[in-house]
This record gives structure tokens, C-alpha cells and sequence, in this order.
């Protein structure tokens, strides 16, 4: 069984249907969309009609249908990005489901990526999350596969400076090429196919630590400690991304506060596993391994 999740602030149906669509067109069993609205509160009513006039009508979701596939919404407390998805977790664990999708409510993709990812993962045990290629709309490429990142790397990305310095390359992979599979050690939350036995091992995403934006690199660290977390760009997947801490000064201190608890587990200076897990893709995958991080 396949699950996916949706986590919606203030979101129409409109908003979110490129992602929804991408779904159903995929293997998913269930669906879950947690909303945390505070002000537009007709997304209940839009997904009830989107069920009966499109869901219920397409003639290749009627085995489907019957086979026990459910569209689920439930509103629930703004407990962060990560927080909406562990509820979403929780109840696609309970409904026993084998792998899990987190996906961003911007995102949209082909029939093909699911089924691809599910097929590597069923093959390979080792491996616990899998990110497919990531683009911009206009098919420019995003870099969200990472090393695992510095004090530095992460304030100037936020900062938008140094983009395109030698250190800020190698901290987004670029030395690999970004065209062959690479064992990351921090993927991207806006699409995280994940297996949910080790997610079990692990510990889902940590509410309590962090609200939004930070909980993605935890979450892949913890998960690459034990399996492999794979950057893999044999499949795309388009995202709008729309850089909300970049447009809203509220969004960009929780931001940057959540950062700060990031490194205060982890460490600022000193972070040896860190060290560790980057050295070790940096030999694996770069051209001149030697190169300072």
C-alpha cells in the first residue's frame, strides 16, 4: 500500500488540484489533506464536490474506489509543516500502509514517478527516502539535494548571497553532475517518498522542535544514519516553489528560529557526524574529493 499527504494553509481546491490530479493519475492508495487553515475555510466543502463530480466519474478510479481508496480530510491545529504530516502518518501507519509520499501542495508530476520509485524501493531494502529530480516550472533545475549544512551554507542561502560560490556548489552537489543517483544526506521536504518501517525506526518528523523549515534535514539525517537516502533523477518532478520566507518577514523568523534549533542539536561549529556523512559522499561522488567543505 502507497499513501500520500498534503499539508494546506488557507489553500482552495484550485490551488492544490495540479497536486491532487498528480495523485490520483498515480498508484497512491489514500490521500490525506491536514489543513491548517485559519481564513479560508472551503477547502472541506471543494474536495466533497471534487469527490463526487471528477473522483467518482473517472472510469479508472472505479476499481479503485471499490479496492478501498479514500480521499481524507481532516482540519486539524497548526502544528507545523512537519506536525500536519505526522498526523497524516500516523493514520496511513494504522491503515498499514508500506510506503509514504509527503508532498508539497506545489507540486505536480507525471503517472510514471510513483510507480518508478516504488518499484526501486521494493527492490532495494537499504533504501528509506527517495527524491526524484526537482524543476522549476519552467523546467529549470532546483537543487535540493544537499550535503548536509553549515552555519554558513544555510544563513547565505537564506540571505539569498553567495549562490553560486565554490562552497555553495559543492553544499547543493553540483560537483556530482545532478544527473546520476547520489546517497544525500538532506532531501528536500516538498517530495519525500518515504519507507514507513524505518520511518517507524526513526521517529517521524519532530513537532516539537521544529514548526517549518528545518524539519526535512533532520528528518533525511536520522534516516541516512541507518539507510540510503537517495537523490534520484531518473523521474522529475515540478515545483512552483514559492520561497514564502522570502516574501513574508513573519515567515522568515520562524525561518531562521528553527534554524537556530537545528543548530543547537546538532551543533554550530562542531557537528562530527556531520563531518562524517559529508566526507563520505564528497569521496563518493565528487571530482576532487579533497576539496575543503
Amino acid at each position: 500500500m502507497t499513501s500520500a499527504s498534503i499539508v494546506t494553509y488557507d489553500h482552495h481546491l484550485l490551488d492544490i488540484e495540479p497536486t491532487l490530479r498528480s495523485l490520483l493519475d498515480s498508484p497512491v492508495d489514500a490521500i490525506y489533506i491536514i489543513d491548517h487553515s485559519e481564513h479560508m475555510l472551503d477547502l472541506e466543502r471543494e474536495l466533497k464536490e471534487y469527490e463526487t463530480n471528477y473522483i467518482r466519474k473517472r472510469s479508472d478510479m472505479k476499481s479503485r474506489l471499490k479496492q478501498g481508496f479514500k480521499l481524507h480530510y481532516e482540519r486539524h491545529r497548526n502544528n507545523g509543516y512537519g506536525g500536519g504530516h505526522n498526523v497524516a502518518i500516523r493514520m496511513a501507519r494504522k491503515a498499514g500502509s508500506d510506503y509514504h509520499l509527503v508532498v508539497n501542495p506545489d507540486v505536480w508530476f507525471g503517472h510514471e514517478v510513483v510507480p518508478v520509485l516504488q518499484a526501486y524501493m521494493t527492490t532495494y531494502k537499504d533504501v528509506a527516502q527517495m527524491m526524484p529530480q526537482i524543476r522549476f516550472p519552467n523546467g529549470e533545475p532546483q537543487r535540493l539535494a544537499k550535503l548536509l549544512p553549515t552555519p554558513r551554507n544555510i544563513f547565505l542561502r537564506a540571505l539569498n548571497i553567495g549562490g553560486n560560490d565554490e562552497r555553495n556548489k559543492r553544499y547543493e552537489l553540483v560537483p556530482t553532475g545532478l544527473k546520476r543517483i547520489v546517497n544525500a544526506p538532506y532531501l528536500s521536504g516538498c517530495f519525500m517518498f518515504m519507507r514507513m518501517t524505518a520511518l517507524e525506526a526513526v521517529g517521524d518528523f519532530d513537532e516539537k522542535h521544529f514548526f517549518m523549515y528545518a524539519e526535512d534535514i533532520d528528518l533525511t539525517r536520522r534516516l541516512h544514519r541507518k539507510w540510503r537516502t537517495l537523490y534520484f533523477p531518473k523521474v522529475v518532478v515540478y515545483h512552483k516553489f514559492n520561497r514564502a520566507s522570502h516574501r513574508s518577514f513573519k515567515l522568515f523568523l520562524i525561518h531562521v528560529w528553527n534554524i537556530v534549533k537545528y543548530f543547537n542539536r546538532y551543533g554550530w561549529i562542531s557537528d562530527w557526524e556531520r563531518d562524517r556523512m559529508n566526507e563520505r559522499v564528497v569521496k563518493q561522488y565528487f571530482a576532487a574529493p579533497n576539496r575543503s567543505l
